[in-house]
């Protein structure tokens, strides 16, 4: 895995030729993404994990972009020395008024030089990467006063990718285009979280321990898809409560897990308070999830799938810019709905299920849901093959659910 590394570095910085249509080079053809169209001329930035494809989607949607690469070491020692340089950058690009600067966070000083050169010229884009906003909240986001949007970027949609990607492959290595794109994906799978823990967190010095964020790390896979106890994962990885609240806050500031509230709007029954946790990606999971003789297969599947549907809900949710957050309902006497959608347009409860049929203690959950919210559309998403309509509830193989959503349309039509 060590030797793979290096060759994995240069992989991200790979230069590519685009076709016309958005997307990324996958199998010598482009995939187009489903990331909305921004308003012209409009500065952002753009925050989503490493391996992504945010350079690659970003290089062809500006080809004629001035380009400036911060984990190319030369370009960042240089901006690191002489913030300055910026400005000589802009200033010789002659009409070009697209600035790229990926990954940001590596040298967040120069933010203050992005507002100045914004407010000399109006005219100015600037589109900033980003795969971890620790060191940007630290050190300044709010420098540019509003100037610039916050956007997402995501693994893989399967809609994205079409009929040529199985399905349940997405279950095994996960969508992160980086590793699906390559013939070795479980390799490339390790190296990546490999590179997440010595480049980001021992390289920037996110960490003093880098066994016991380790043994937290893989501890949280335990809790994955799962409501999240800290103390708990603090016991088993041996290191106190404030130590796993920290090394939560770092992965998730990295991009590589979430938690969901409780949804508790308009309240009729008593709510647990704790929230549950997810990785961002179901290959991340499965890679950082100890195996063994007393690990059940069919539940590390289950909760691989609830994960692979809460990255698809997340990415939709984002893309589609709808006012849209996404919960989870549990009661203290344990009724529960995996994910609970709220916003502009947008109410629906589901759940989802690792089994081939359809049983009626399955919507459970559902059916208490729907007598407190009524106004909700319920779903149920299984392994089975037919849709059906049960009690009012519709029973969706999860595939042909995942495969059909995009960005912009419902979440589900009947």
């Amino acid at each position: 895995m060590e030797s793979l590394i290096p060759n994995l570095l240069r992989f991200w910085n790979q230069r590519f030729h685009f076709g016309r249509k958005c997307g990324i080079l996958y199998s010598m053809r482009y995939i187009e993404r489903q990331v909305p169209e921004e308003n012209a001329g409009g500065s952002y930035f753009l925050f989503g994990p490493r391996g992504t494809g945010k350079s690659l989607w970003l290089k062809h949607r500006y080809p004629q972009a001035v380009f400036i690469d911060l984990l190319m070491p030369d370009t960042r020692r240089q901006l690191e020395a002489r913030p300055e340089r910026l400005r000589e950058i802009v200033e010789g690009a002659g009409k070009n008024r697209i600035f790229i600067i990926d990954e940001i966070q590596k040298v967040p000083e120069i933010l203050s030089l992005v507002h100045l050169l914004l407010e000399e010229n109006k005219q100015r884009q600037f589109i900033l990467t980003g795969s971890s906003s620790r060191k940007l909240k630290r050190e300044g986001v709010d420098l540019l006063a509003g100037r610039a949007t916050l956007r997402s970027f995501h693994p893989f949609l399967l809609s994205e990718l079409g009929d040529e990607y199985p399905a349940e492959e997405a279950l095994q290595t996960g969508l992160i285009p980086l590793v699906i794109d390559s013939p070795r994906p479980g390799e490339v799978l390790r190296s990546y979280i490999d590179l997440y823990l010595k480049e980001e967190i021992q390289q920037e010095g996110l960490v003093r321990n880098i066994g016991a964020f380790s043994r937290v790390l893989e501890t949280l896979s335990f809790s994955h898809a799962s409501v999240l106890n800290q103390s708990e994962v603090a016991r088993e990885a041996e290191v106190e409560r404030k130590t796993v609240s920290g090394y939560i806050e770092i992965i998730e500031q990295m991009m590589l897990s979430r938690r969901l509230p409780v949804f508790s709007k308009r309240a009729k029954r008593q709510l647990i308070k704790h929230e549950k946790f997810y990785f961002f990606d179901a290959g991340v999971f499965r890679e950082l999830r100890p195996k063994g003789p007393l690990d059940r297969t069919a539940e590390i599947d289950g909760l691989a799938l609830e994960g692979l549907v809460m990255q698809h809900l997340h990415a939709w949710a984002d893309y589609s810019r709808r006012d849209c957050r996404i919960y989870y309902w549990r009661t203290k006497s344990g009724t529960e709905v995996d994910f609970v959608l709220y916003g502009q347009n947008t109410f629906a409860a589901i759940e989802v299920k690792n089994s081939r049929q359809v049983h009626s203690k399955g919507l459970k959950g559902l059916k208490a849901f729907t007598e407190d919210y009524p106004e909700a559309q319920p779903l149920l998403l299984y392994r089975g093959k037919e849709t059906l309509k049960i009690d009012g509830i519709m029973c969706i193989p999860w595939q042909s659910f995942l495969e059909n959503l995009r960005a912009g349309s419902p979440l589900y039509t009947e």
